[in-house]
């Protein structure tokens, strides 16, 4: 019996396609909930694509999973998590796809998530949720400065503020705490085209603030495959260049690392997670890795096959070919601003999806066009993956 996945997303991250594909090329059924402007609708991939409306959230979520009865939901946002976590309705499938629901109580929270990974002993920054403006120099004190602040309910960069002194974190625990005026969230939502900003203009919300003890040193990141609380695959790698001083990666390097194992195990094992997880790390001037966020959500590698492969191991498929053997990985649609990385440097560019690649990419990757021509394209339902080396022959 084929297994049906049901992707959720509030976002536009073309993450969510790439994993779609990867699923689909295994052999699973795919569907998934997202917004009408989500690059999903361009990909050949998903089977249907749910609309998914930031002023009905649940109601929208709720009808895709009546609609497609998947076997599984994969949650590809944060802001997809808590919704999902806010059905309980559907607690079987749920659980079936992230684990105890109550785990995710800590899992959400910053501040208790790298508590329970301390007590795990895995190495993490100090982390303190901070009640109020008048606790912040208290917090301050204790981790040192500089330091990072970081709201719960927040990604991509966004609820992240580095600070060098006390009047520093007091501005930033004013704008990061909230709730944003309702003036900047309208203007969000015309420049971003982004109704969620529209809805919290009318429903403004404070958000929680950590304070976190800073790790000078480059980040890594991991995700992995888990069932019941066992690791059933995973990725590690070391970040060589991100989007932004807090946005996404752009190049990566794949990488095995016993410490960063462990802490995915340990943490699989202590809440007993399904699903596919990501964590982020730091890695200290002396190599350690600590451990300073963790997202119990899809990231945007899941779907890279690189020996391990996180959506096989997930639905029990046989493992794809590895995509290629080079260690350094350009990410895509990231890849698309920088000059051609070399010979040395794999470009993870969706040649096997050219609607996505042509909706994203546009006309930065010309020599995409050509795929459309390509045959197999036509009838994606039956027909094999495409990969880059295939069709670009480079």
């Amino acid at each position: 019996m084929k297994q049906k996945i049901l992707l959720a997303t509030t976002l536009n991250w073309p993450s969510t396609a790439r994993l779609a594909g990867a699923f689909a090329v295994l052999g699973a059924v795919v569907e998934a909930v997202a917004l009408r402007s989500h690059v999903l609708h361009a990909s050949r991939y998903p089977k249907h694509v749910h609309r998914y409306s930031p002023v009905a959230p649940h109601a929208s979520f709720m009808r895709a999973i009546l609609a497609a009865e998947p076997t599984r939901v994969i949650p590809c946002d944060d802001r997809a998590l808590a919704i999902l976590l806010a059905l309980p309705r559907f607690e079987l499938l749920l659980r079936n796809s992230l684990g105890p629901l109550e785990s995710y109580a800590v899992l959400s929270a910053r501040q208790a998530s790298i508590a329970a990974a301390r007590q795990e002993a895995i190495a993490a920054p100090l982390t303190l949720r901070v009640a109020d403006l008048l606790h912040l120099p208290e917090a301050i004190g204790r981790v040192g400065l500089p330091c990072v602040l970081k709201s719960d309910a927040s990604w991509g960069g966004d609820g992240v503020k580095l600070v060098a002194t006390l009047a520093q974190a007091e501005e930033a625990f004013v704008r990061l705490q909230g709730p944003p005026q309702r003036l900047r969230s309208v203007a969000r939502a015309v420049l971003r085209k982004d109704l969620h900003f529209l809805v919290e203009a009318l429903k403004p919300r404070a958000a929680f603030v950590n304070v976190q003890a800073l790790v000078p040193g480059r980040p890594a990141t991991s995700v992995f495959a888990a069932r019941d609380g066992r690791v059933l695959a995973s990725l590690h790698m070391d970040v060589l260049d991100t989007d932004g001083a807090t946005g996404p990666a752009r190049r990566m390097r794949h990488i095995e690392d016993a410490s960063m194992e462990d802490a995915a195990r340990k943490l699989a094992a202590r809440f007993r997670l399904n699903g596919l997880i990501g964590l982020d790390f730091v890695r200290n001037e002396k190599g350690v890795p600590h451990l300073v966020e963790i997202n119990p959500r899809a990231a945007q590698i899941c779907h890279l096959a690189l020996g391990p492969d996180l959506p096989a191991a997930l639905i029990g498929a046989e493992p794809r070919p590895a995509v290629t053997e080079l260690k350094e990985i350009a990410l895509f649609p990231q890849l698309i601003a920088d000059a051609r990385p070399g010979a040395a440097v794999y470009e993870d560019i969706p040649w096997d999806d050219p609607g996505l690649l042509r909706a994203v990419a546009g006309p930065a990757l010309p020599e995409a066009e050509p795929l459309d021509d390509i045959r197999e394209f036509s009838s994606p339902a039956g027909a094999p993956p495409i990969y880059r080396r295939a069709v670009s022959g480079r």
